[in-house]
């Protein structure tokens, strides 16, 4: 079919919209007089009547046209917008008629304006040849896109409100090569119906739909899906190489609009995050709402998120402590952005300068503090073991001691789970902060509490912030071992469980999380290479062998031998070897020393005297172990 490229000119579109009104008209009359009783003395009576009504009928709809401004929408986009105002203005037409039928009839000369009977067939024809009309252009146009050139088959994932929305957003855009073939729903009570011509189908038959129908592309277009069929439908799409998209929420659409190319791609973190997780916001508010709360690398993935969900809890006062002075710019700037009614601040210090801190808990008197500053990326920590002792143990003794002198209520620090048998000197070095953190806590009134988690979904220099660099440059993805395995979490989960985990600690426990399922850092790869549009022949997956330091497994306390349980289902009780604080503070106090005189042998040594567990993998310090 031969149909303008260009859209029609608006004064084309009035006059048709004219003229179906005098044709609905004419039609009116036919109708009205059994299209064949129409002789010659009825058409003089009705010629003395429409003399008169007919220039106000052409007038009242060509103003009302005008004026509602029926005839400016492009007609191949009819939306259900423009059906509501051209049924509210031949609606308004009919009632102006109306209106001067009932003036002329009791004031003038006892006639209507019109017939009745004829009102109302004019109103009725009118409002289905305007319909009609743009109802078909529209199809027309829709089915001639559909023969113009090969689209992409797609299934839309939510036949709810998004996903009518995405589908007719997509069939507007002139540029897309999209055609969609059917709808996805969770809900049985749906499945097996149609939305516009499309039928619903469940997760179960994407595969099968993807080989009959020959679908190429999936658009996630559902609000706040559950996690695990989230996972389910984009794994679905994977294995039968569908590339998958989703579509924002409504609160970030450009406009309060939606358009194709606000489309995104799938993130890695939609395959590996889970279900929100249920706090007990009220006992986390008692304990923050109006205190003076203290973070302490504040500027980091864990430490800046930690700020942002403390911000909400409304505390006296925030203060956000950090050396990296960049980052702590950007958070500066995006908390005045967002512009945040509690009082907050940004403070530069270095935990390992305890004049420095000593001078921030004498000026802020925090009641509570969360520990988040730390050296972690377990290679380079291997190649600076004083470092590492000077930051993660030295910066948390600074901290926990002062804490103790200010009388703060609660200390939580931020742990690892390469604390757990640690193979490097990263993780034997939040281990010694563990047990100085633990072993204080009995002689102390300010509460100690310790939280332990896995990785973090897009930390900074995490593995997936890397491979999405790696891909952006064509690869390869390098992957130190075909077997490693990786606990993850997102950011915000793991920084509401460290809320929770703060509010219920009562000092010395060392709270566990439950990071669901291991992952394989290779099938990792793959999924992402695949979300990338790509395959594994477009992008080298490259094996490195494990760095110095680096374990093959993480280890996690979460079988009933060694943890116990709390009242939130994914925090455990780790049961761990507890220390007498007099017998070994002597001990971590003289390798704050050693690490001073920046020796590393001497440093390794004491440290795995301190730690006997601590057996070093992939390393050089592999010597010292027996």
């Amino acid at each position: 079919m031969l149909l303008p490229s260009k859209n029609v000119p608006r004064w084309t579109i009035f006059l048709i919209d004219v003229f179906l009104a005098v044709f609905s008209l004419s039609i009116a009359y036919l109708i009205r007089f059994d299209f064949i009783n129409f002789n010659k003395q009825i058409w003089e009576q009705e010629y003395e009547v429409l003399k008169f009504a007919f220039p106000i009928f052409i007038l009242v709809r060509m103003v009302s046209f005008l004026v509602s401004k029926t005839y400016a929408g492009i007609i191949r986009y009819t939306s259900t917008q423009d059906t509501k105002r051209l049924f509210s203005t031949v609606t308004v037409g009919t009632v102006i008629f109306l209106t001067i039928s009932f003036i002329k009839n009791i004031f003038y000369d006892a006639v209507n304006f019109l017939p009745l009977s004829i009102l109302i067939i004019e109103y009725l024809v009118t409002l289905f040849l305007l319909l009609t009309f743009r109802v078909t252009v529209k199809l027309s146009y829709a089915e001639n896109q559909k023969s113009n050139g090969k689209k992409k088959k797609i299934l839309i994932y939510g036949a709810g409100k998004m996903g009518v929305i995405t589908k007719n957003t997509l069939e507007r855009d002139s540029e897309n090569k999209f055609e969609v073939i059917g709808f996805i729903d969770d809900n049985l009570n749906k499945q097996g119906k149609m939305i516009e011509r499309c039928p619903i189908i469940g997760i179960e038959k994407v595969s099968m739909w993807a080989k009959d129908k020959s679908i190429e592309h999936i658009i996630i277009a559902i609000k706040d899906p559950f996690k695990e069929n989230k996972r389910k439908i984009i794994n679905e799409a994977l294995k039968s190489k569908l590339r998958v998209s989703t579509v924002p929420p409504i609160e970030k659409w450009l406009g309060d609009s939606f358009n194709v190319k606000q489309i995104q791609k799938i993130n890695i973190e939609d395959l590996l995050g889970r279900d929100s997780i249920s706090l007990n916001k009220e006992n986390i508010s008692k304990e923050i709402e109006n205190r003076v709360i203290l973070v302490s690398g504040a500027a980091g993935s864990i430490g800046s998120e930690i700020c942002r969900q403390i911000i909400h809890y409304k505390p006296k006062k925030l203060i956000l402590l950090d050396q990296a002075e960049s980052n702590l710019y950007d958070l500066e700037h995006e908390f005045k952005s967002q512009e945040f009614n509690t009082n907050w601040e940004i403070v530069i210090g270095d935990v390992t300068n305890k004049q420095r801190m000593e001078r921030i808990f004498s000026h802020f008197k925090p009641n509570m503090v969360y520990h988040a500053a730390a050296y972690k990326h377990v290679p380079l920590m291997e190649l600076n073991p004083s470092e590492a002792i000077s930051t993660n143990v030295a910066g948390t003794k600074n901290l926990v001691d002062l804490s103790d002198d200010y009388s703060i209520e609660k200390f939580v620090l931020i742990s690892t789970d390469k604390a757990v048998n640690p193979t490097s000197i990263m993780g034997a070095s939040k281990r010694i902060a563990e047990i100085y953190a633990q072993s204080f806590n009995k002689n102390s009134q300010t509460q100690f509490i310790t939280t332990r988690f896995g990785n973090v979904l897009g930390s900074n220099g995490s593995v997936i912030p890397l491979f999405k660099k790696q891909i952006s440059n064509g690869g390869p993805l390098t992957v130190t071992n075909q077997n490693i395995t990786r606990y993850f979490m997102t950011i915000p989960e793991a920084c509401q469980l460290v809320l929770e985990a703060g509010n219920m600690g009562n000092g010395g426990e060392i709270f566990v999380f439950d990071m669901g399922e291991s992952v394989k850092i290779i099938d990792l790869a793959k999924k992402m290479i695949k979300l990338s549009g790509l395959n594994e022949q477009d992008i080298e997956i490259k094996i490195t062998g494990l760095r110095p330091g680096e374990k093959l497994y993480e280890e996690l306390l979460s079988d009933s031998e060694n943890t116990l349980p709390t009242h939130h289902d994914k925090i455990l009780i780790g049961k761990v070897k507890e220390y007498n604080f007099k017998t070994i503070e002597p001990k971590i106090t003289q390798l704050i020393v050693e690490a001073k005189n920046q020796k590393n042998d001497s440093l390794v040594k004491k440290m795995k005297d301190i730690i006997p567990e601590f057996i070093s993998q992939n390393s050089d310090f592999t010597k010292f172990d027996t």
